[in-house]
């Protein structure tokens, strides 16, 4: 099974290095997570294994979850997540209502975090896209903060009455799914169920994360990784 785990984002502090160098780091509750359900590629078409996180009320939970978490002699969970496997072999020894903690990322010294970031309502061109607006000379209209005209990206011809796909418009802004990859550990703390990371995390105080091994790594840090 590839190294993942899901947590909590809690908020961000300082960590002072052994030459006195604060670093900025973000605090996630990482852990415990429970197996709730093992696929095989014989049973599901593919090879996972399904973790849960974090307790919810049973009264708050629908009678599906209750029985699925049920399965796993396990109370019920407020998320769970899936950690793709590349076969069976991966999945072999892990069982159902087995317990991952932070530990299991111990000796991981880049990960990759998935979350969704904050929210930020409906926004304009200028905040949305970073555009510039139009010029402040005299003669021009109020419409400093204006994206400009869209010319022929009004329409798209031939596959609806929708502007062109991709085109930077006024719209709703944050709240998607975001990954930030190769990030460092600075420290795990196996006892309390934390990890330290250099600098921020998607998502706000108390938002979920998904947490794995770096799938790809740049060459200075795969050397980092590799011990050289």
């Amino acid at each position: 099974m590839v190294p993942a785990i899901l947590g909590k984002k809690i908020g961000m502090t300082r960590s002072f290095t052994e030459d006195g160098k604060n670093i900025p780091v973000t605090v996630i509750a990482a852990g415990p997570c429970v197996v709730t359900q093992v696929k095989t590629t014989s049973s599901d078409g593919y090879s996972a294994v399904q973790l849960a996180f974090d307790d919810a009320k049973p009264r708050r939970t629908p009678q599906s979850g209750l029985g699925h978490d049920a399965k796993a002699r396990s109370g019920p969970k407020r998320l769970h997540r899936e950690v793709r496997c590349n076969g069976d072999k991966d999945v072999e020894g892990v069982e159902l209502g087995q317990t991952f903690t932070v530990s299991a990322l111990e000796g991981t010294k880049f990960v990759d975090i998935t979350g969704t970031s904050k929210g930020k309502g409906f926004q304009g061109g200028m905040v949305r896209h970073n555009y510039k607006g139009l010029c402040a000379s005299h003669g021009t209209e109020r419409k400093h903060r204006s994206p400009g005209s869209i010319s022929s990206h009004g329409t798209d011809r031939g596959r609806g009455p929708k502007p062109k796909k991709g085109k930077g418009m006024a719209g709703h802004m944050g709240d998607v799914r975001v990954t930030v990859r190769s990030v460092d550990v600075i420290s795990i703390d196996p006892e309390r169920n934390l990890m330290l990371v250099k600098g921020a995390v998607p998502g706000a105080s108390n938002g979920y994360l998904f947490i794995r091994a770096s799938k790809r790594l740049y060459k200075r840090k795969a050397r980092v990784q590799a011990g050289k």
